[in-house]
């Protein structure tokens, strides 16, 4: 009998409130609110957050016409910082404005049209870089399990924060979670242990904290099957988090990319998402290619796969695809490969095109990773009956 492959993977997630999570959210309420006026909009937004300050800068290229502080604030006051006693509050933070015009040179090769030095009228990547696309049959969301279950526990906080319910009063926006789970077989069979971080007021005892978060939190949205009594709880570790969110911390766009995709499981190109609009492959590239590895884990062509796709700034057509499905594939690699190139376009317009990506949809995909939710585009195997098709043709 060969020896059973055992291991044990962790992922983490954050908070609405952390501040790297609130970067992001502003960066991508930016995009949204130009892309609601204007659908052409090229939007690349970073965002910094530090103690009562925040700097929007980047580069746009837009007929709409924004009232930055007001999107700004309004995305600070929907994650929660409203109360009193918080430095970074919605209505009293300073905010500087760098956002200035797209460079020229960018937007010639991005653009549908011949250029001096372009030899194409096709429209082209924003920016060279690898992107890669990752599904997982342990989930019913196709996705890793340890990061699922990390986004499960800040989700939940948030819910129970911004309803008002009685005994939630002490919670505060900023929180972190990790969850590691034990595999067998590439089967997720127990969580070892689970680790929730959250900012709270100065009157809440450390032991209210931890019961709460095990009691109405934890078990209420972890698989119960995969705990035991040896699952490890570990509650504000440190004992004490009353100072969190940009007063305890500098937050940045772009900083948490391995939250926003699959927890480590998956690889990662090193390009983020929030605050770019959809002609940077960065974010649509690496869409597409969730999009296509769902399809594939969906078809049941594997039960695991990795998809990386390879562009040039300016180029239409990406460098390189390359597909791995770790030895669960019904079909050889190349033979899946070939029903993807059947069936699915690549190039920038048409991943715009495929994926309906020039409209308002992208604060939707800030927390709580940008894959493995309903309702986004990406999420939907739409081609499923025609990739199947292409598998047996």
């Amino acid at each position: 009998m060969a020896p059973r492959d055992v291991f044990t993977f962790s992922s983490e997630s954050v908070g609405e409130g952390h501040p790297d999570k609130v970067a992001d959210f502003i960066s991508d309420s930016v995009l949204d609110a130009c892309l609601s006026q204007d659908k052409l909009s090229r939007v690349a937004c970073e965002t910094l957050v530090k103690s009562n300050h925040v700097v929007i800068a980047g580069e746009l290229t837009t007929k709409a016409k924004i009232n930055f502080e007001e999107v700004v604030r309004g995305a600070i006051r929907e994650i929660g910082y409203v109360n009193d006693d918080d430095v970074f509050h919605a209505d009293k933070i300073f905010i500087t404005n760098l956002l200035t015009q797209q460079s020229p040179d960018i937007a010639q090769g991005v653009d549908a049209r011949k250029a001096d030095g372009k030899k194409h009228a096709k429209m082209g990547a924003g920016d060279q870089g690898i992107m890669f696309g990752y599904a997982s049959s342990e989930t019913p969301e196709l996705m890793p399990a340890p990061v699922m279950f990390a986004h499960r526990l800040n989700r939940e906080l948030a819910r129970l924060r911004k309803s008002g319910a009685r005994g939630t009063t002490w919670l505060r926006p900023d929180c972190k979670s990790q969850v590691a789970v034990r595999y067998v077989d590439g089967e997720p069979v127990a969580i070892e242990n689970v680790v929730i971080s959250t900012q709270h007021t100065a009157d809440v005892s450390h032991r209210e904290i931890e019961k709460f978060c095990i009691e109405q939190v934890i078990r209420k949205v972890l698989p119960k099957d995969l705990m035991n009594r040896k699952t490890e709880f570990l509650i504000n570790p440190t004992g004490r988090f009353v100072i969190g969110g940009p007063q305890g911390d500098c937050g940045l766009t772009g900083r948490k990319i391995i939250v926003d995709s699959y927890g480590g499981m998956g690889r990662h190109g090193g390009g983020a998402f929030s605050g770019k609009d959809p002609t940077k492959v960065d974010r649509s590239a690496a869409y597409m290619a969730r999009w296509v590895a769902k399809h594939i884990v969906a078809s049941g062509a594997a039960e695991r796969c990795e998809i990386q796709a390879a562009y040039a700034i300016g180029h239409p057509e990406p460098t390189s695809l390359h597909l791995d499905t770790f030895g669960t594939g019904t079909l050889s690699d190349a033979q899946i490969l070939a029903a993807v190139k059947k069936v699915f376009l690549f190039n920038p317009a048409e991943i715009i095109r495929q994926l309906d990506l020039r409209r308002p949809l992208y604060r939707a995909s800030t927390h709580y990773g940008h894959f493995g939710k309903k309702g986004l585009p990406w999420e939907t195997p739409t081609k499923l009956a025609a990739f199947v098709k292409a598998l047996h043709s």
